[in-house]
């Protein structure tokens, strides 16, 4: 005489051969559970309805626990991340009217990579502006230009932008590997051509990497003098300078000479104010991929674009208060670990280093700082369970 006995089993089922959209891309496997009903020569067991209706419900419990722990996919495949609409900020009856004289312009660069801190970047510059209808934005941009610029309108209908293209065989062949990958992209030596690419009546322009927020009024640091220096950015004299390069740098009679009559000091390339004229009457451009050409043949440092700037301006840089580049936060280039602020007051954040705030925010590994960053980000999150 044959009974019938209940149980739960489960099996694993590649992600790639399933429909479910509510799991993270990269997920290798997931979990699905079924009911298994055999017959066997023991007789009926006797079961309650509530232990039926806990075995039904069961698999249903499981997986929905197992999607909760795992980030949700941020983009269709080969999309854009997606954002939310940000507010209009508008200025204040004590602004001037918007004209070259009162236009602020701050150049960042866009890339599907760091979308969403360019993002959060943008929307701190505004809400903390005095006159945000007179600040104008210059992104660079070296692929998807059509659809960066898109996202950046749809996101902020008001914003004064526009979106260059930054052609990458401007620096094929200049540049070396370093000690993290992400610095050995093109679009890190953007920066370097600024002059090239803005504008001939663009004098100046404050340069902002795309892992910071600012927290105070942009216009302050605009209003910052350079005097006769063609850059300004906070300075770090305490920090060991001569790390930055390595003993065939230090101990070649040639460029050992480069800071003779100087005081170099480091300084941080993702907050800089550049005099635009000064910089092209100079042929700075010039000077920056000279090194980056005896970097090639050399290898006379082992960071990304930061070396050539200290060459090239360490020891001529206009000091800018450390307030206005909170550094490090990303920790460094190898484990990106938590750090905690630098002393004194703070203007703006920066994430520099290997950690990067909404990377570690999605894989629920957040720094206590990061929390700083989220009331700026404006990802929309799929939602767990779409409607159909």
């Amino acid at each position: 005489m044959y009974g019938r006995r209940w149980g739960v089993r489960y099996h694993k089922t590649p992600l790639s051969q399933t429909e479910d959209s509510c799991f993270q891309p990269g997920l290798s496997q997931f979990f699905s559970f079924s009911l298994l009903l055999d017959y066997t020569t023991a007789p009926p067991p006797t079961m309650s309805p509530k232990l039926r209706f806990f075995l039904v419900v069961l698999p249903f419990l499981l997986v929905s626990a197992t999607a909760a722990t795992k980030p949700l996919p941020l983009t269709t495949t080969g999309g854009l991340p997606k954002f939310r609409e940000a507010p209009a900020f508008r200025n204040g009856i004590e602004c001037p009217k918007a004209n070259p004289s009162s236009i602020i312009h701050i150049a960042m660069t866009l890339d599907t990579t760091y979308l969403r801190g360019s993002v959060a970047g943008v929307l701190s510059v505004l809400k903390h502006a005095s006159c945000p209808e007179n600040i104008v934005f210059h992104f660079l941009a070296s692929h998807r230009r059509a659809e960066l610029r898109r996202t950046i309108l749809t996101t902020f209908p008001y914003l004064n932008f526009q979106v260059y293209h930054f052609d990458t065989n401007l620096v094929k062949g200049k540049i070396s590997s370093s000690i993290r990958r992400a610095l050995d992209q093109p679009l890190n030596y953007a920066r370097i051509y600024l002059a090239d690419l803005l504008p001939s009546g663009i004098r100046r322009i404050i340069y902002f990497d795309s892992d910071l927020i600012v927290v105070d009024d942009v216009a302050k640091l605009w209003a910052i003098e350079l005097g006769t220096h063609v850059l300004g950015a906070p300075e770090y004299c305490h920090a060991n300078f001569t790390s930055y390069f390595n003993d065939k740098f230090w101990f070649d009679p040639f460029f050992s000479q480069t800071f003779r009559g100087r005081e170099p000091c480091y300084f941080n390339t993702g907050v800089m104010i550049i005099n635009i004229r000064r910089w092209r009457e100079g042929k700075y451009t010039e000077k920056l991929e000279s090194w980056m050409r005896i970097q090639k043949r050399q290898r006379i440092y082992e960071l990304g674009s930061l070396p050539p700037f200290l060459l090239v301006f360490a020891g001529d840089v206009r000091g800018v208060e450390h307030r206005w580049n909170q550094h490090g936060l990303g920790g460094d280039n190898l484990e990106g670990l938590c750090r905690d602020l630098h002393p004194g007051p703070v203007s703006l954040l920066h994430w520099s280093g290997k950690g990067k705030p909404w990377l570690r925010l999605d894989s629920r590994r957040p720094c206590p700082l990061d929390s700083l960053w989220v009331p700026y980000d404006l990802f929309r999150h799929e939602p767990l369970f779409p409607d159909s």
